[in-house]
């Protein structure tokens, strides 16, 4: 009996807990989802533009693995080319931005994660797209960080 308690637990903490950590918000994105949230994006307030377009970016970058990953590597590319004119918004509406600064560094950071990932995975020819997209994020993120300790 002893030796069946300390095997369930590696079996639970094995099993349980990626899925806990993964959280219950990581949905799939697929383009009508992007496509809804571009639209919510362009009609919301300055101040919550900047979050909108950080989780928009997030959504995009997400499905630009997904489709990299499945070889379709021209929508990929494509879907980087989008999250750079993004993060061009963000940049010009960070300053002004007092909502969800939080929240949109957050957003970045992680989308910044996938991004590097996706960076390490990529072909030859496919790195210099992802990797100007990567520092594009970085630069976004480490601007809305520095507003964030600025408040």
């Amino acid at each position: 009996m002893r030796s069946v308690i300390p095997a369930v637990l590696v079996f639970l903490t094995v099993t349980v807990v990626p899925v806990c950590a993964s959280g219950f918000d990581n949905k799939i994105p697929d383009q009508q989802s992007i496509d809804a949230l571009a639209v919510k994006a362009r009609q919301a307030q300055p101040r919550e533009q900047c979050f909108l377009y950080a989780e928009l970016v997030q959504q995009m970058t997400e499905l630009s693995v997904r489709r990299y990953a499945a070889g379709d590597v021209a929508k990929a590319a494509d879907l980087l080319r989008q999250v750079q004119q993004l993060t061009r918004k963000i940049h010009a509406s960070v300053a002004d931005n007092n909502k969800r600064l939080k929240g949109t560094e957050i957003l970045l950071r992680r989308t910044a994660f996938r991004l590097t990932g996706m960076l390490h995975s990529s072909s030859f020819e496919d790195r210099p797209l992802v990797a100007e997209t990567l520092a594009q994020v970085n630069q976004v993120q480490s601007e809305a960080l520095m507003q964030v300790f600025r408040r």
